[in-house]
This record gives structure tokens, sequence and C-alpha cells, in this order.
């Protein structure tokens, strides 16, 4: 009985190796990304709305506090340059103090 090199051609199992390893890598990357997840997901259209739900809540809440500290730390910021009495910074916010008032005076509803 002969063996298997003698029946395919050097060339044909090359060819069918480059095949088998491309196909596993296929595979290999198709499994990384998750596509067979993402379809059952797609197959249940109310898990699909609550994930996105929440993931918009958590999005929300963590742009709210992340404002919340960047805005305490600017006005903690402020309060420190308003106590060194610097007149250059406070002319500047006096002027944009003004500035408000001025547009909150012709501003009637």
């Amino acid at each position: 009985m002969p063996n298997k090199k003698s029946i395919i051609p050097e060339s044909e199992e090359e060819k069918l190796n480059v095949v088998y390893r491309l196909t596993v890598r296929i595979a290999e990357e198709l499994e990384q990304a998750r596509i067979a997840e993402y379809t059952q997901l797609l197959h249940r259209p109310f898990r699909l709305i609550m994930l996105n739900l929440l993931s918009g809540a958590a999005r929300g809440v963590g742009v709210a506090i992340g404002f919340t500290f960047f805005a305490a730390t600017i006005i903690y910021v402020l309060q420190v340059l308003g106590a060194l009495n610097l007149p250059i910074i406070g002319d500047y916010i006096a002027d944009i103090v003004r500035i408000v008032q001025r547009q909150l005076e012709l501003k009637t509803y």
C-alpha cells in the first residue's frame, strides 16, 4: 500500500497545508472577535436594548463625575489665584464678571 506522500504530489500537499493554516488563523481571529456572541446578541433584541441602556447610563454618570472633578479643580485654582490678589488676574476676572452682568441685564424674559 503506497503511503500518502506518493499519492499526493508535494506541491498539492504544500497548498493544502497553506490552506489549512489560513483556515485555522481565520477561525482564531473570528473567535477573538467574538462574532458568535455578537450574532447571539442580535437574536435577543431585549438583551441588546438593556445592554445599550446600561452602557449609556454608565457613560453619562462617568461624564458627570469627570466634569464635576474638573470643575472643582478649576474653581479651586481660581480661588487660590484670587487669594493671591494678583492685579492682572483680578482685573481679568472682574472684566468677566462685568460682561456677564451686562448680558444678564440686557436679557428680558
